[in-house]
């Protein structure tokens, strides 16, 4: 963000006494307006006490012909720029972050933390809009977390609390309550509490956008060009961009899961790319109004950046465009996608779950603690270095459709596409003695080479380490070069090992995971049950005028979790079976 124009704050002392959510909703776009924001061809309306606001199409008579149903001038965006050219709290995080002491995005939750305790803040109108609460699991009650006991998901939330309050009681609250002090025009706040900063970082996760910005725009010579200023990303010349998906990544036992938040990617158009003349620079941050679209697994719109104002009249602003913008019909609303994310994501980042997501995936790992008491683990962990080999894999659903099992069938061009791919290094001359084949069942395997490379090499016996060793000081010895490739080294170990010791280990890890997700809630059958029961008592509720069984046994939360958990275990039985035919076929073979 640049210092171009500030925000107003249009219409505060109305925000101040909103309540309602109509109310806040007038406040908030009186406030748009007065910035110079425009909403053509679309409405912003209350969804209900769970969903919040949401964009929705306006009737075809107030469309553009373009499909641009909204634009929002970038002024208005919360980035780390903006953070640190405040004049309350800039000059003090500027320090921090030039003595490396605070990253960007740690920038932009310490000033929503700020902003939510300021009882002035000229972004009143749009934090009253914005949920208090959040149903993701950091947000759980404990019996709800309990539901998650089992899953990747419940370990990592654990973990996450951890640290968000050891960095709350080291870094936060120290550090809100002296740029609170340090305004003069402040009133008495309450005390700052960890729930201030666990709504800001959720806020931040749930809506914050990689905004592609002009490099004009982000260093204005105001700046001097201090680029070092700003841990943004250079990407090269562009300043048009449209929206696609990235992540950052929380670990827990290994198991990364992904943190992810809407990302821009360049328009490459290569008539046009030598008339570009600005680089574009990477900035995350919030861009009130369009941060207000949800999900959908069918996305009827994208936002796209504007640089020069061709597209809009609006200079550097960010605009939401519909796919089809003559069929959608009025009053529908407008969802964008927040990418391909199985259950774990949704529910970890946003707070919802979908049944029978397509895009589920299971996570398998082989725990480092128990590689450290593994026979000969020195010399495994230098093969394994060598190989690249994974200690995790995620399993997505999709990959069962190319298994023993298949849920529906590929043409053989595609089989063969992603058998090659799964194999990992060529399957000609797979052998160097021709003593072992290719295996009749590799089409078939739907486990990443990656990973059955760790296993194999984990349950190599002192015999096979010799043998493979000798292998690979016959093939450096005959070249000039000793570097051995990691391709090299996968051959040698599969040649000597196979596959019988990695399947069979493959097999326990898939047995222990359901035996852990089936552990004080049943197998699938009983969490078809109680969501069975849940959608009887939801049929009653709206049966009833009194609604006697309201917030009884399932709430959304609850109701999230067991989804949740149920298409893990149901995964898991599926690839334990999937594992089990192949260790069975490679006994015989």
């Amino acid at each position: 963000m640049s210092l171009h124009s500030p925000v107003r704050s249009a219409a505060s002392s109305r925000s101040a006494m909103a309540t309602s959510p109509e109310a806040k909703l007038q406040s908030f776009l009186h406030w748009l307006y007065a910035n110079g924001a425009e909403l053509r061809g679309s409405t912003i309306q209350h969804c209900g006490a769970d969903k919040g606001f949401g964009v929705f199409s306006a009737p075809t008579g107030d469309r553009r012909d373009d499909g641009i149903v909204m634009t929002i001038p970038l002024d208005l965006a919360i980035t780390p720029m903006r953070v640190l050219q405040d004049p309350y709290v800039g000059p003090r995080c500027r320090a921090l972050f030039e003595e490396g002491h605070v990253d960007d995005r740690f920038l932009v939750m310490i000033f929503l933390t700020v902003e939510r305790l300021r009882h002035n803040s000229q972004w009143k109108p749009y934090l009253d809009m914005l949920p208090s609460t959040f149903g993701n699991p950091l947000w759980f009650l404990e019996e709800e977390l309990a539901e998650l006991k089992g899953t990747t998901l419940y370990q990592a939330t654990m973990l996450q609390k951890k640290n968000l309050r050891a960095l709350y009681d080291d870094k936060v609250k120290p550090l809100v309550e002296e740029l609170l002090s340090h305004d003069g025009h402040l009133e008495s706040v309450n005390e700052v509490r960890f729930e201030d900063f666990l709504w800001a970082n959720s806020i931040f996760w749930t809506r914050a956008l990689n905004i592609p910005l002009p490099h004009f725009y982000v260093f204005p010579e105001s700046l001097g060009g201090q680029e070092k200023d700003s841990a943004c990303k250079d990407h090269g010349s562009g300043v048009s961009a449209t929206a696609t998906v990235g992540e950052t990544c929380v670990e827990v036992d290994g198991h990364k899961i992904k943190e992810a938040n809407n990302v821009g990617e360049k328009r490459k158009d290569e008539d046009t790319s030598n008339a570009i003349v600005s680089k574009t620079i990477w900035v995350e941050g919030l861009v009130p109004g369009i941060d207000f679209c949800n999900h959908g697994l069918r996305s009827r719109a994208t936002w796209e950046v504007d640089g020069d104002g061709s597209v809009t009249g609006i200079p550097v602003s960010m605009h939401l465009i519909l796919a089809e913008s003559n069929t959608l019909e009025a009053g529908k609303e407008i969802l964008i996608s927040y990418g391909n994310k199985g259950n774990e994501e949704l529910l970890y980042l946003y707070g919802f779950v979908i049944d029978n997501n397509p895009d589920d995936y299971l996570m398998v790992h082989y725990p480092m603690e128990a590689f450290q008491n593994v026979p000969f683990a020195d010399r495994k962990a230098r093969l394994l270095e060598i190989q690249k080999a994974e200690f995790r894999c995620l399993l997505p659903r999709g990959l069962l459709c190319h298994g023993f099992f298949p849920a529906n069938s590929l043409q053989t061009g595609d089989q063969k596409k992603i058998s090659d791919d799964n194999l990992g290094f060529s399957p000609v001359n797979y052998s160097w003695s021709g003593q072992r084949k290719v295996p009749s069942y590799l089409k078939n395997l739907v486990f990443p080479q990656e990973f059955l490379t760790t296993l194999r090499t984990i349950t190599m016996q002192e015999d096979e380490l010799c043998r493979v060793a000798s292998l690979l000081e016959e093939l450096a010895g005959s070249r000039e070069a000793q570097h051995l490739s990691d391709r090299e080294v996968q051959a040698a170990v599969w040649e000597v090992c196979g596959d019988y010791g990695a399947l069979q280990l493959l097999v326990d890890l898939l047995s222990a995971k359901i035996i852990e997700l089936e552990e004080g809630s049943g197998n699938e059958d009983c969490d078809n049950e109680l969501l069975e029961k849940f959608f009887a008592m939801v049929l009653q509720d709206l049966e009833s005028e009194s609604n006697p069984t309201k917030g009884e046994f399932l709430n959304k939360s609850k109701w999230s979790s067991i989804v949740y958990r149920k298409g893990q275990k149901q995964l898991a039985r599926l690839f334990l079976k999937e594992a089990e035919h192949a260790l069975e076929m490679c006994t015989t073979e």
